[in-house]
């Protein structure tokens, strides 16, 4: 009797084991259906809303010239060689300062809107003359009492101080039979104005060769390449010149070129140097850029652009490849905003998101205004709720979670 009962319940227990382990085929099909999809959400914000165009540009100065030796004491006999090269790449330039010397003669630059053109002498007149003095008297050489424009005593008493003052005599000129009654300077008043005994001469016989000067159009300068040695031939460009305040030349690529207007706003960026500088579209160009001759490179029909800094762009990121981001539309104060994919419009024709309210999905009408940069400007409408913080469903999360085997 005893074994009997033992038997029994052995056999009781594997039968409650098996029946733990063995499953329905409604339970083992509910077993392995993919979980329920969860919701994505995002949250409403307030936020200025910008629609941006991303391009690259590279930093230019807004005037390059390139300088030569042509023309520098070409009236000396002998060979036009460099007998000076005191600047050397990537220096800052003063104004007055010595450039070149070529056989012996002097190329300076100085400040002036119009490229020295002829040479200057007695007699001289117009803009261009005016321009020279303003330049010298800028340095701290005035021009007396000769009228603006006007290349007389003064003038040539301005220049002969220049010159020599940089190791130089200033070149004679041909005698002006008329200098006698051009701006008559008195002892007292010349001495007061320190023009010197060169303006009290009756005949100026100084020549400014257009030669030797060297204009640029503004501040800062500096010397983008020096070629020249001490014993160059000084036929040829020698020295490579940048003035004036910095400017980026970029450009769009045609699908972007419609979105991109003169005086949009721009964030400049250097990611090398890490400097940062707003400033504005100045120019886009009418028509797409033409290959240049001889390249092999093919036309992409990008459109050129310049780019104005409206705060400071440092001198030394001329040559440097920036980013600019241009602000081809903004909200101009913050708006509330949700991403794209939480709007939606239904069969009746109104706009919605849907916003998850605890475990309830509430359909929302909206009113939707500018979109950028993956957001939508949206405002409730037909009475509706809609606040900074309220969490809207963008999608859902349908992946299947990884199992291991």
């Amino acid at each position: 009797m005893v074994l009997v009962v033992l038997g029994s319940t052995v056999l009781t227990g594997a039968g409650l084991v098996t029946a733990t382990f063995v499953k329905s085929p409604a339970q083992a099909a509910a077993d392995t259906r993919p979980p329920a999809p969860s919701v994505l959400t995002a949250p409403v914000q307030k936020k200025v809303l910008s629609d941006t165009v991303i391009t690259r540009g590279k930093v230019a100065a807004s005037q390059r010239l390139d300088v030569s030796g042509e023309g520098v004491g070409e009236k000396s006999s002998g060979r036009s060689v460099v007998t000076k090269a005191p600047v050397r790449t990537g220096q800052p330039l003063r104004m007055g300062q010595l450039l070149l010397e070529i056989s012996g003669r002097p190329v300076f630059v100085l400040r002036g809107e119009v490229p020295a053109y002829r040479d200057l002498g007695p007699g001289s007149t117009g803009q261009d003359v005016s321009q020279l003095q303003q330049a010298l008297a800028g340095l701290g050489y005035g021009s007396g009492n000769d009228r603006a424009g006007t290349f007389g005593p003064g003038t040539e008493a301005a220049v002969t101080r220049f010159y020599r003052a940089h190791g130089h005599a200033p070149v004679p000129g041909q005698p002006d039979p008329l200098a006698s009654t051009q701006n008559p300077v008195g002892k007292d008043e010349a001495e007061e104005r320190g023009v010197g005994d060169e303006a009290r001469r009756a005949t100026p016989t100084v020549t400014v060769p257009m030669a030797e000067i060297v204009y640029v159009r503004a501040e800062p300068a500096f010397v983008d390449q020096a070629h020249a040695e001490v014993g160059d031939d000084a036929r040829g460009e020698l020295i490579s010149i940048s003035a004036g305040k910095p400017i980026v030349e970029g450009s769009v690529r045609p699908d972007l070129k419609r979105l991109v207007k003169p005086g949009m706003k721009v964030s400049i960026a250097s990611e090398v140097t890490g400097s940062r500088a707003a400033g504005e579209v100045e120019y886009v160009a009418a028509k797409p850029t033409e290959p240049e001759k001889g390249s092999e490179q093919a036309a992409d029909g990008s459109y050129a652009i310049k780019v104005k800094p409206t705060t400071t762009l440092p001198a030394d990121l001329v040559g440097e490849d920036v980013r600019l981001t241009i602000t081809a539309a903004s909200s101009k104060k913050p708006v509330l905003a949700v991403p794209t994919a939480a709007v939606s419009a239904g069969e009746d024709g109104h706009t919605t998101v849907t916003v998850l309210r605890g475990q309830r999905e509430v359909r929302t009408r909206v009113d939707t205004g500018m979109a950028a940069d993956g957001y939508v400007e949206v405002s409730p409408a037909g009475g509706s709720r809609l606040a900074v913080g309220d969490r809207v469903i963008v999608g859902t999360d349908e992946r299947r979670p990884v199992t291991g085997s």
